[in-house]
């Protein structure tokens, strides 16, 4: 697959925790196309920590083909970039308002999100739904 040629990837992903495992099988078949090695970790992490936000917080399950649910991942190689996006139509928006507790099972996601990522953040969509995104480095030529 030609890099220039397919600059973008994106997928569908099913509002429930399966769509978790479709957004980390995805980022890796993609990544591997793209021959991005050197940040597949890093942003099967993200992408994985993204959806798993979005099933919790925003997802609904799937009520057939173009009923609006379900949440969509979106991968944009840039020339120095990997942009990880995850779209979704809840009405809560992301913060890292507190720090997880150290036995807390949740709340760590945007921490981690942060830490990999060179900058990320959200946009807000009217009436409803946003997109959360991060940028990660590929080690690539400026």
């Amino acid at each position: 697959m030609s890099v220039l040629a397919h600059p973008t990837a994106a997928l569908r992903l099913s509002g429930d925790r399966a769509g978790c495992a479709q957004a980390r099988e995805f980022t890796e078949r993609v990544l591997k196309d793209w021959e991005l090695a050197s940040c597949r970790d890093d942003a099967v992490t993200v992408v994985s920590e993204l959806a798993a936000n979005a099933v919790l917080h925003a997802g609904r399950p799937d009520e057939g083909e173009g009923s609006g649910s379900g949440v969509w991942l979106k991968l944009t190689r840039r020339r120095a970039h990997l942009v990880c996006a995850v779209t979704d139509q809840g009405d809560t928006f992301p913060g890292t308002a507190h720090a997880a507790g150290p036995l807390e099972e949740r709340g760590r996601g945007l921490f981690i999100v942060e830490a990999l990522s060179q900058h990320w953040g959200w946009t807000r969509y009217a009436p409803k739904g946003k997109t959360v995104w991060a940028m990660l480095p590929t080690g690539a030529g400026a």
